[in-house]
């Protein structure tokens, strides 16, 4: 059945007018509370057959496929299939010594743009975490085939420090070595504008994990740029669950904002909720308020939020402001619920905000709590090796480096213009974040969101909302 908005809603209770909540999540089963009981299932599952080779060859994506049985514990409604792709056979050669094979030798080079230092440092941590994983993976699993011949990737890793010149030097500096085939980076949509069109210049792909804003991958005429593609959502997508979740489950008519006025990402998300959240049935903006990169004392725009009398607060401020703005908020008596954006999706939000945090809401990639093989395994060993659960971040650019190694595969030579051509052809691709599917001539995939909240000092999943 449909939402009122062209959203999948299966298995879902009605709440009004179409918007549907979700009593488990679809294809996850039963909620996890935490990564040991995720363990516990998987260790029930059934195993992966190891008769299959687990490498990467250059054979069409449908070809890339390994059977894999289920266990008996609920049906996958995100899965057509049992079939799982490249993810999958990098996974499998971790899991299963029998599996094992000469590890590649690293000799196709990968540019990676993280925001290592800055601002938002934790989504730089998760970016290159989860780079690297995915690299070990893939060449542990014996690499890449192109031409007969087994290839690694290795990782070039550049910090764009949160910064729009750093992270356009970054690019630059990677395009410009022709021995770097692709990038994949940076995840802020302030670095990952400038860093997209110095790719597009240079015809090199470049995959942003996390940037969300629709300026980075449309060029200045508004017409999608050809070497450019993102793993996420867009914002456009995004403002219209927010606008509509606000609406309709959190029964607001009457909203405020605050936002980072010199952030792009922030900006942008705050303009299109307005719009959407403005075009809900009884729908009203009652404050509209704004600050700047690095400012700490936010009472003044607080105290007027608090004077005009909203039902809720939209605040899709990076994780690093959030904290201090709830903090702020509280004392100022400012009791109402809290709703964010992706911006919030590191855990490292619920150790700075504490107390404050709890109860508040916000848009999500996916959740760590998935009950299917591809996001259980990734969690699991993602865990393991760094000691916490994955971020969204760490998930998307997961994505974005299996993704790109389909891509190499069937591109079936190390050529950036092939990479480019290949990836345009895949067509579902089933990640760790959901399926991902390109229209044709857009570099902006069609998937689904994740609407979370805090709650008793974790992320707690509330629904998916997956579009057509």
């Amino acid at each position: 059945m449909l939402d009122v908005f062209g959203f999948d809603t299966v298995d879902a209770e009605p709440l009004k007018e179409g918007w549907r909540i979700q009593r488990d999540m679809p294809g996850y089963g039963p909620r996890r509370n935490n990564a040991e009981e995720l363990q516990t299932d998987l260790a029930a599952a059934s195993p992966i057959p190891s008769a299959a080779p687990v490498s990467v060859s250059a054979r069409r994506v449908s070809d890339l496929h390994l059977e894999m049985g289920l266990s008996q514990r609920g049906p996958d409604v995100n899965m057509p299939s049992r079939k799982f792709s490249l993810v999958v056979l990098a996974m499998g050669a971790m899991v299963l010594a029998s599996c094992a094979q000469k590890p590649a030798k690293p000799d196709i080079k990968i540019g990676l743009i993280a925001e290592l230092t800055g601002d938002i440092p934790a989504v730089g941590t998760s970016c290159r975490n989860a780079a690297q994983m995915a690299v070990d993976e893939i060449n542990e699993a014996g690499g890449i085939e192109i031409g007969g011949q087994k290839h690694g990737l290795g990782l070039v890793i550049e910090d764009s420090g949160a910064k729009a010149d750093q992270a356009a030097a970054a690019a630059q500096k990677l395009v410009g070595q022709p021995d770097v085939l692709a990038i994949v980076g940076p995840n802020a949509s302030l670095g990952a504008i400038p860093a997209a069109q110095v790719a597009e210049d240079a015809r090199v792909l470049l995959i942003t994990p996390w940037s969300t804003n629709p300026q980075t991958t449309l060029d200045k005429e508004g017409k999608p740029k050809r070497f450019v593609v993102r793993a996420c959502f867009t914002d456009a997508l995004q403002g219209k669950v927010l606008a509509k979740f606000a609406r309709e489950y959190m029964h607001a008519r009457n909203a405020a904002v605050l936002y980072d006025a010199t952030s792009e990402a922030p900006r942008g998300q705050a303009e299109i909720f307005k719009k959407d959240f403005e075009s809900q049935e009884e729908g009203k903006i009652v404050a509209f308020e704004t600050y700047t990169t690095g400012d700490k004392d936010f009472s003044a725009q607080l105290t007027r939020i608090k004077a005009a009398g909203p039902d809720i607060v939209f605040l899709p401020s990076y994780y690093s402001d959030v904290p201090l703005q709830l903090q702020q908020a509280r004392k100022l008596g400012l009791t109402v619920p809290f709703l964010g954006s992706d911006n919030w999706s590191t855990p490292e939000i619920i150790k700075l905000a504490g107390a404050d945090a709890e109860g508040a809401y916000f848009c999500n990639h996916y959740s760590p709590d998935a009950k299917n093989e591809i996001t259980g395994r990734f969690v699991v060993s993602y865990k393991k090796r760094f000691g916490q659960k994955p971020d969204d971040v760490a998930a998307l650019t997961y994505d974005s480096f299996n993704l790109l190694g389909e891509a190499i595969a069937a591109a079936g030579k190390v050529d950036r213009l092939a990479v480019r051509d290949a990836l345009s052809k895949i067509g579902v691709y089933q990640g760790v974040t959901g399926k991902i599917s390109y229209p044709t001539g857009s570099g902006d995939p069609v998937k689904g969101a994740v609407m979370m909240q805090v709650k008793d000092g974790k992320f707690l999943w509330i629904t998916n909302i997956d579009p057509l």
